[in-house]
């Protein structure tokens, strides 16, 4: 089913007939008849007058049933599952996408698709699913924000909780939109921070690293619960230094409890040219989370010993195991059962 447009929000007219887009960090204005970078918000004038529509709003391209800790989640109702919907669109441009065959095809000039499900019918299908959570994922969220909020606001009502897989490069507006976690729709995030310099992100990404460290900051101040996850791509993001500094800001500006999954490349998409991460590379970075105060580093993509274990920064005993995807044992009270240390998260 293609998209007839739905009037879109955060958005402000401009001069000569063009919208002004406040939904994400690249401020498109767009002109008449034309899209915005993400290709799936169009400016259809009325009476000379701009008018932003989204084209992807009830129309989710992907729909799945997944475990919380495949977002990567592991410090929020682990053991659970989530219920997964993403639409077509990205404001990212990624050389390495993973999910490129969604998120790319708008900005090709390919039609906007997707399955007609409006908010109701997604958190009905929810609740059927047994899931404790709606994750809007895949693609990136930022883009399909109208579907998110009015979904999320339901979902939230009907006791579900709601979760954000994103990249991090929403604006200002956006997350003031969503507001607090203990009143807005939105509790927890997994942002991809994908790098710690600006020629990555301008390179590889199109788009700015200094916009997504800002909205990582929000999002603490916001009572979200966040979790970062760094793709590791031999030659580009992989040297010690960056890593020692992407660490640094984690436990600095977001905290030392805050959890960063490091997830190992395989080549994708456009960035065929590049080795699968190297284990040493994988428990390098580990180490650095580590020297520079993370209590919670995780390895992902990847099969060893202990990699996605959580282990008690005070007494080192393995709290919650884990094998694949899933949680093998819960953490009742969220505390240490040797030392009663409290492990940030949300446990229920």
């Amino acid at each position: 089913m293609r998209s007839q447009g739905h009037p879109a929000r955060l958005w402000k007219p401009l001069k000569d007939g063009a919208a002004g887009c406040r939904l994400c960090s690249h401020f498109c204005a767009i002109k008449p008849g034309e899209r915005g970078i993400c290709a799936v918000r169009e400016n259809r004038p009325q009476d000379g007058e701009a008018q932003l529509v989204t084209l992807v709003y009830g129309l989710p391209a992907a729909v799945n049933v997944d475990p919380v800790e495949k977002k990567p989640l592991y410090h929020f109702l682990p053991g659970t599952r989530t219920f997964s919907l993403g639409t077509m669109g990205c404001n990212l441009s990624c050389s390495f996408c993973q999910n490129a065959s969604l998120s790319q095809p708008p900005r090709l000039g390919m039609a906007v698709k997707g399955h007609a499900m409006e908010p109701q019918a997604l958190v009905e299908a929810a609740l059927q699913s047994g899931s404790a959570s709606i994750s809007y994922t895949y693609s990136e969220p930022t883009v399909f924000f109208e579907l998110v909020e009015d979904t999320a606001r339901l979902a939230r009502g009907r006791g579900l909780r709601n979760i954000l897989v994103t990249n991090g490069f929403m604006s200002a507006d956006c997350l003031e939109a969503l507001g607090p976690a203990d009143t807005g729709p939105v509790q927890a995030a997994n942002v991809d921070l994908k790098a710690f310099t600006e020629a990555f992100y301008k390179e590889q990404c199109g788009a700015r690293l200094a916009p997504v460290l800002e909205n990582l900051k929000h999002m603490r101040r916001l009572g979200w619960w966040i979790e970062v996850t760094t793709l590791v791509i031999p030659g580009l993001n992989d040297s010690p230094g960056e890593l020692a500094e992407l660490a640094g800001f984690i436990a600095r500006e977001l905290g030392a409890h805050t959890p960063w999954h490091i997830s190992r490349f395989h080549p994708d998409y456009k960035l065929l040219d590049r080795p699968v991460t190297p284990a040493e590379t994988l428990l390098a970075a580990r180490e650095a989370g580590r020297k520079a105060g993370l209590r919670h580093v995780y390895i992902g993509n990847a099969l060893g010993e202990g990699y996605g274990d959580t282990i008690c920064p005070a007494c080192g005993m393995t709290v919650l195991r884990r094998e694949g995807f899933g949680a093998k044992n819960g953490l009742p009270g969220g505390r240490c059962p040797a030392c009663g240390v409290e492990i940030p998260g949300v446990w229920s």
